[in-house]
């Protein structure tokens, strides 16, 4: 290959990776039964782009914090964690349900009633971001 060539490609693989956005589907938030300080959002995030994409963090003007989290069962116990990094493979999909993968919804701003919309925007390693409307029911779809 000419130097030149693979410079070029080199240069173009940024713009080819902000051509391709991943996929989102079944954003919810659940709505505790009581007031409680916080709430949970969960998603199926699709990456159909060639190239891995790694979800970094997101953020709500709804809510005062929000935070990828996961829950384990450790001997006969659930226990949370907070999850740094979500890797997406090309092709792949990562399922943020009850019970497991999760964002978690701190001090929300106003409260948030069945039926309402909050905008949650996930951040990308690669610089993007990707804004996702949730909407707000008391269980899974």
């Amino acid at each position: 290959m000419h130097p030149l060539l693979g410079l070029a490609f080199a240069a173009s693989l940024p713009a080819m990776a902000a051509e391709c956005l991943p996929k989102v589907q079944g954003a919810w938030v659940r709505v505790p039964p009581v007031a409680m300080p916080m709430m949970a959002g969960f998603v199926r995030i699709e990456n159909p782009c060639r190239a891995p994409l790694t979800v970094v963090g997101a953020e709500s003007l709804a809510f005062a914090d929000v935070s990828l989290h996961e829950t384990r069962e450790e001997g006969g116990v659930s226990r949370m964690r907070e999850v740094e990094r979500l890797p997406v493979a090309p092709g792949k999909a990562v399922e943020l349900k009850p019970g497991g993968l999760h964002l978690m919804l701190h001090g929300a701003y106003a409260p948030v009633a069945v039926g309402e919309k909050v905008v949650i925007t996930l951040k990308l390693a690669d610089g993007r971001s990707l804004p996702v409307q949730f909407e707000a029911r008391k269980s899974a779809p």
